[in-house]
């Protein structure tokens, strides 16, 4: 689950304890109710960058855009998170920009891990195809983790041509007036309705849209809106997103947004 990318994103994820609707200070979003995701991460300086973890891959377990490796490292048996490679079971591998993180639960495996990685494998063939919510080897191979939801390069072909009723109430509005307003609706609920056009789900514990209604342009930057949920989406779903307006937040790792909506309800 935590995709060009993220899957050092979690460098300030300990931003997630104080998200509103977090169920304490390790709530996940892409696990129902405030759970980081569902993890918090590990350490007490979020500044602080660790080195990469390299060790012997004692298991290996595929959960869709995501591969999970158990290994062997000089201080103990750890598991990783990574974008999805060829690892075989026996080989050593390097994980760049490790972020560990404490009761992460994978929707996916259905399993919880007391203690996980998340990073990037060095050496990948091509990190732009990464899964989202892992962190960069490099500006070159990645450019920011925050780059696969800014460019939606996966949105359908008539994202152009999107025009969706505005939603009704004082709370209602479009993208664009979202993005001409984010200082007098800071941390407000807002309602916007519109169309998917990329959806990221289980990335640091939330599902990832993004939204279009037809208003705004490309070159303004102002017709996509960044939205996190706990709810599920798929590509073309007409959607109604209520959440919180939010301005310059930094995950970490580049995973930056001037604004972006969060805990967000979806109905279609």
């Amino acid at each position: 689950m935590r995709t060009a990318t993220v899957f050092a994103l979690c460098l300030t994820m300990m931003m997630l304890v104080v998200f509103a609707g977090m169920a304490g200070a390790q709530s996940q979003k892409g696990t129902n109710a405030p759970e980081p995701a569902k993890g918090a991460v590990s350490g007490t300086n979020p500044k602080s960058t660790p080195g990469p973890l390299t060790g012997t891959v004692l298991e290996t377990l595929d959960a869709g855009p995501y591969l999970y490796l158990r290994l062997k490292t000089p201080k103990g048996e750890t598991w990783a998170a990574v974008n999805k490679a060829n690892v075989k079971k026996g080989s050593e591998v390097t994980i760049v920009n490790p972020m560990p993180m404490d009761g992460f639960e994978s929707k996916t495996l259905k399993r919880k891990f007391d203690q996980i990685v998340f990073g990037t494998l060095a050496g990948a063939a091509d990190s732009s195809d990464l899964a989202i919510g892992h962190g960069s080897p490099s500006a070159t191979s990645s450019q920011t983790m925050a780059e696969p939801h800014a460019n939606v390069s996966n949105a359908p072909a008539d994202a152009d041509k999107i025009k969706i009723k505005k939603a009704e109430g004082a709370s209602g509005k479009t993208v664009a007036e979202i993005f001409s307003a984010k200082s007098s609706l800071k941390d407000t609920t807002v309602e916007v309705r519109g169309k998917v056009v990329k959806y990221n789900p289980g990335i640091m514990g939330k599902n990832w849209i993004h939204l279009r209604d037809g208003s705004g342009s490309h070159e303004k930057k102002n017709d996509d809106i960044t939205v996190t949920t706990r709810d599920s989406a798929a590509v073309g779903d007409t959607v109604l997103v209520k959440g919180t307006v939010r301005l310059d937040r930094d995950f970490g790792g580049g995973y930056t947004y001037p604004v972006i909506i969060e805990d967000a309800k979806v109905s279609k």
